[in-house]
């Protein structure tokens, strides 16, 4: 079946009153290691009717006092944009799969990070779904109900330098813990929680990404110990520190 055939089954499905996709981008945090330049997303739809999906690319940069900034990359040469997703658009059928692909033509002296938006859309005429002006209009009229149900998701991903270097640095004081990335790419603090030993309880888990260059402070007390999974890379070792 072309795609105009598809398009035209996946159209006149009966649709439920508030019929709307319902979109599950997988982890909302994403690696692209230094010896990769792609990276395979998938999009799935759990909806009742068909996704519509516009997939944009921001780049965030992050200010000496840790704030981030966003910038846009549409326009700009391929080597100034550093990440492409391919396709920008999707058309993901109730209850079925799309895949986008992350490319990465950019330099590797940095970690570079990006945010990707996944926004569900009424199709129009000439944005890029192959769908006719009457095509568009039914699918609008049948999910007129649910419009304000259409939600987007976002991600983050990390692009790590192609000489990925860790040297993680942990100091606890009077109950005061510190964690310092002394190297070049993030590491990650999964699982973190504070517990009490004797009481055997644990705060909720957290988790932490923490810059290179960065330090961060936590909170504790002296009969309470600190524990989490440290992220290095491909590298995971639990970690427990006291006093």
């Amino acid at each position: 079946m072309d795609i105009r055939g598809l398009m035209a089954l996946l159209l006149t499905m009966p649709l439920s009153l508030h019929a709307a996709p319902e979109l599950n981008i997988g982890g909302l945090y994403d690696y692209l290691e230094g010896d990769r330049s792609t990276l395979l997303k998938r999009v799935r739809n759990g909806g009742d009717t068909t996704a519509f999906v516009r997939i944009s690319v921001v780049e965030l940069v992050y200010d000496a006092d840790g704030s981030a900034r966003e910038v846009a990359t549409d326009g700009l040469a391929l080597e100034q944009r550093g990440l492409i997703a391919s396709p920008a658009r999707l058309i993901v059928p109730a209850g079925g799969m799309q895949a986008v692909r992350l490319l990465y033509r950019g330099p590797r002296d940095q970690e570079r990070y990006f945010r990707l938006r996944f926004v569900p859309v009424l199709p129009e005429r000439g944005d890029g779904f192959a769908v006719d002006e009457k095509e568009a209009r039914s699918y609008r009229e049948h999910l007129q109900a649910g419009v304000n149900l259409l939600a987007g998701y976002g991600s983050l991903l990390f692009v790590r330098p192609q000489q990925a270097r860790f040297d993680t640095r942990i100091r606890r004081q009077g109950g005061q813990l510190e964690v310092t990335n002394a190297g070049n790419a993030s590491v990650v603090l999964d699982r973190f929680r504070q517990c009490h030993v004797a009481a055997q309880t644990c705060d909720a888990a957290t988790k932490h990404h923490l810059l290179p260059g960065r330090s961060r402070q936590f909170s504790g007390h002296v009969e309470k110990e600190h524990r989490f999974d440290l992220h290095e890379g491909a590298e995971r070792r639990d970690v427990v520190v006291e006093g």
